[in-house]
């Protein structure tokens, strides 16, 4: 796990750059569950660390797209090749951030599911207590029933 400092030093920007990013949507939803607090520190584990990476990257593609196309055809071929890459990034970045949700949508599913078994479960439990409290209730009214027809007053 890393802090954002950390983070900040290796792409090359500022603390507060990683921070302002890290809180923008989608980045921040997907890094929900992939931080923790150390103290007053923000921690980031490895797969956050790498999310707040592509968005670092995809934002270098965004401003190659700003780039003004009159530019000379030997500037295009170079800036082409250079975008093509980062396009090509994008899209393992995009891939593995697929591959993550993919991954905390399993882990919800499942946990779902643990919590469904657990209801119907608690739900069985409490009627089958319902029906043995009903029975002895039922077996004490009939016995005192049987005594009542026996020492019947008249």
């Amino acid at each position: 796990m890393k802090t954002i400092k950390q983070i900040a030093d290796e792409i090359g920007v500022s603390k507060q750059a990683v921070h302002q990013k890290i809180k923008q949507e989608p980045l921040s939803s997907s890094l929900r569950q992939l931080t923790s607090m150390k103290g007053r520190a923000l921690m980031i584990d490895v797969d956050g660390e790498r999310l707040v990476k592509m968005a670092f990257a995809l934002k270098i593609v965004k401003q190659i797209d700003d780039v003004d196309i009159n530019e000379t055809s030997t500037e295009n071929v170079s800036s082409n090749s250079e975008l093509i890459e980062l396009l090509r990034e994008n899209i393992s970045v995009l891939q593995e951030q697929l591959k993550i949700k993919d991954k905390q949508i399993e882990e919800l599913t499942a946990t779902v599911k643990i919590q469904a078994e657990s209801i119907n479960h608690d739900r069985k439990n409490e009627l089958a207590e319902t029906i043995i409290d009903g029975n002895l209730l039922a077996a004490k009214n009939e016995k005192k029933n049987v005594f009542a027809r026996i020492f019947r007053r008249n």
